[in-house]
């Protein structure tokens, strides 16, 4: 798998925070359920990488990786864990050199021509627009399209049901993340089905 096949997943990228490793299995069956099968689950809380591990161990059906990866260490560690691919909010030499040498699907941040020209020109030509709406959101992605046509991305931050059409017209966008199919309260209430249902109505929205 490379960075081009994780971003034709789904159109859109679910991105998780867990609190409790335990939601991590009924979190990944209901997404299943309701027709999406990729997770980005952020190393933003402790229960991040063994929730990865469980789900990557558990449902194979189910395509996991990290996301909020900012370092080699990270990287390291959502690998060992099960990863399949990392996404990180942005950019650097050492990021670029680490997914390198160990071989996994990377998709960086980027939000400046400055930034996607160094994923350019390093090879990475599917990136993650972040932080979406506020560098410039579709605005920014056309301009993007004249000089760096080969680039592919996957804006984040700021997506949500209402806008999201905006961005997946885009000839540049492959798919978009978005926590607002896997709301914290639902997960901590235990409400599944809720995800489901936001899933379900955010591919079916799709126009």
């Amino acid at each position: 798998m490379n960075a081009y096949d994780v971003m034709s997943i789904s159109p859109i990228v679910p991105v998780i925070a867990l609190d409790n490793e335990r939601d991590a299995l009924p979190l990944a069956e209901a997404l299943l359920e309701g027709g999406i099968r990729i997770m980005e689950i952020t190393l933003r809380t402790p229960a991040g990488l063994t929730s990865i591990e469980t789900i990557a161990k558990t449902m194979p059906e189910m395509h996991v990786g990290a996301g909020t990866v900012c370092n080699p260490s990270d990287l390291k560690s959502a690998l060992e864990h099960g990863s399949g691919f990392v996404f990180s909010p942005g950019i650097t030499p050492g990021l670029i050199a680490s997914a390198e040498a160990n071989k996994i699907p990377f998709i960086p941040g980027v939000g400046s021509a400055s930034e996607v020209m160094l994923a350019q020109n390093s090879g990475l030509l599917h990136v993650k627009l972040f932080p979406a709406t506020v560098v410039g959101g579709t605005s920014a992605l056309k301009a993007f399209g004249g000089p760096f046509a080969s680039m592919r991305f996957c804006p984040t931050g700021g997506i949500t049901l209402a806008n999201m059409n905006d961005f997946l017209k885009l000839d540049n966008v492959l798919c978009v993340g978005g926590s607002w199919i896997v709301p914290k309260g639902a997960i901590m209430q235990g409400d599944f089905k809720q995800i489901t249902a936001l899933a379900r109505e955010a591919l079916q929205s799709i126009r």
